[in-house]
């Protein structure tokens, strides 16, 4: 049996779909074509609080549920996404833009979070912890913190819900999803997984809304939501974090990275021009680990951006259902308007755009073709904000030294990179970055078995491995005398 779009267009709570109380909906439309694709419900506070008490209603009885029958569960839904892989590839690409070929690589690496924290909720274990006192016990248990409410980005809209939703699940924590309004599609298809591999109802919500500002407030002010995790920008993330700090309630935040590349001299230079072409364009450069300030050692700066610049020459930008295409659209309009204004402040202040920089196709889509920017300054807004797109400036050094004084972004900290084959330097750039994870000669560092974040305003917790499942958990402590 298939899965398409119109499997998933409506909310599910309490183990039902349903379009909600209003009749307000959301158009969902294909960035590569500007075609509707369909629409979702358009909920109110309502709605969401009912989606809440659903996931209160639940959380006893999934808690209490043994850890290997939660395990059975999800192993089910990871055999279930891989199964459907191929109808999940389709509908990430519709509605979110980017090349098939990606989007099949994302539903792996989503499905990865589902197999991984399977097995881990069964390794939740407690302590005993030596007694001063002969005749005391003392033991620490690990208990679900309760109803989460899981909020998720665009740019990987399936994956960022598994990464999620996988670990509250296994810990034994129901959970509620507002996905992003762009690619609704996706995540609804992710809960008729888990739905049909047996999560029970109530365990799993899904709340579709234009208003998310005031129907998150809505959840996150209930009694019965205890944690919130979140990924997105810093903006929105420092509004949820002072909201669920106002209510002593617990957060997961992955915010914003603007993320270094490093290339030093002596640095396999094909294996770094062809590490930063797969990880700056990998969805128009529409992630939160894409390198957005590149640095080049001058020795080899010249070499690397001919290299570079040769490499980029054959990324095929179009509709990320055609064959062959290798960079889909940006996610909207406005996207592309960010992009073109980054550039262009760049080029107001001295950088030099070779080549790109201007839009791709025949206007019916948001695509921006692959642009190289040199002459970069720190005062540049591509130095500062994150642009978000296919852009790449380049930063020249000359030592370690002088690259220790411009690397590290005052603000952001997420993800960094660096190539090098002197094993010395890769451990004092490794400490002297200020990152929550770093590739070292690699440039896809994530799985699901390590932790991710970032530090300063790049985020707050981890997800990923061990760590992850920790965001989902209390520790109780029980002294007990015989």
């Amino acid at each position: 049996m298939s899965l398409a779009i119109s499997d998933c267009t409506q909310n599910f709570i309490q183990g039902e779909w349903t379009a909600g109380t209003s009749s307000a909906t959301i158009p969902v439309t294909n960035p590569a074509t500007g075609d509707l694709l369909g629409s979702v419900p358009d909920c109110r506070e309502r709605d969401a609080v009912r989606a809440v008490e659903a996931a209160e209603g639940a959380a006893a009885r999934w808690a209490g549920m043994p850890a290997v029958e939660r395990e059975r569960v999800l192993l089910r839904a990871h055999d279930l996404m891989l199964q459907h892989a191929e109808d999940l590839a389709q509908i990430i690409t519709l509605e979110e833009g980017k090349p098939l070929a990606e989007a099949r690589a994302e539903v792996s690496y989503g499905a990865s979070f589902v197999r991984w924290y399977a097995a881990e909720g069964r390794r939740l274990y407690g302590d005993i912890v030596p007694s001063p006192d002969p005749g005391r016990h003392l033991l620490v248990f690990r208990e679900p913190v309760g109803p989460t409410l899981v909020i998720t980005p665009w740019n990987d809209p399936f994956a960022m819900v598994t990464r999620k939703v996988a670990p509250a699940l296994a810990a034994g924590c129901p959970v509620v999803i507002k996905p992003a309004r762009e690619t609704p599609f996706s995540a609804a298809a992710a809960v008729r997984l888990f739905a049909e591999a047996g999560v029970p109802p109530g365990v799993i919500n899904l709340v579709t809304t234009s208003r998310s500002g005031a129907v998150c407030d809505a959840m996150l002010s209930h009694l019965a939501i205890r944690h919130v995790t979140f990924t997105g920008s810093t903006e929105v993330g420092k509004l949820l974090g002072a909201r669920a700090g106002a209510l002593v309630k617990g957060m997961t935040m992955e915010l914003g990275g603007h993320a270094p590349f490093v290339v030093f001299e002596d640095a396999d230079l094909d294996e770094a021009v062809t590490g930063l072409l797969a990880r700056k364009f990998r969805n128009a450069g529409q992630t939160c680990s894409c390198p957005s300030r590149l640095f080049l050692q001058e020795g080899i700066a010249d070499a690397f951006l001919e290299a570079f610049i040769d490499g980029m020459k054959r990324i095929v930008v179009g509709n990320g259902m055609a064959p062959g295409v290798t960079m889909g659209p940006l996610i909207n309009p406005a996207a592309v308007e960010k992009v073109q204004a980054h550039v262009a402040d760049a080029v107001a202040k001295g950088a030099r755009v070779i080549p790109g920089g201007q839009r791709h196709g025949d206007g019916r889509g948001s695509f921006l073709a692959p642009t190289v920017l040199t002459h970069v300054r720190p005062h540049m807004l591509v130095a500062q904000d994150e642009t978000f797109g296919p852009v790449a400036p380049f930063f020249r050094f000359r030592d370690e030294a002088e690259l220790s004084s411009i690397v590290n972004h005052p603000t952001y900290g997420l993800t960094g990179y660096c190539y090098t084959r002197d094993l010395s330097r890769a451990f004092r750039v490794t400490a002297a970055l200020r990152c929550g994870f770093i590739g070292l000669n690699d440039p896809a560092p994530q799985s699901a078995e390590v932790p991710m974040g970032g530090v300063r305003e790049s985020g707050v917790g981890r997800e990923g491995g061990r760590w992850g499942i920790d965001e989902f958990v209390t520790v109780k402590y029980v002294s007990l005398r015989v």
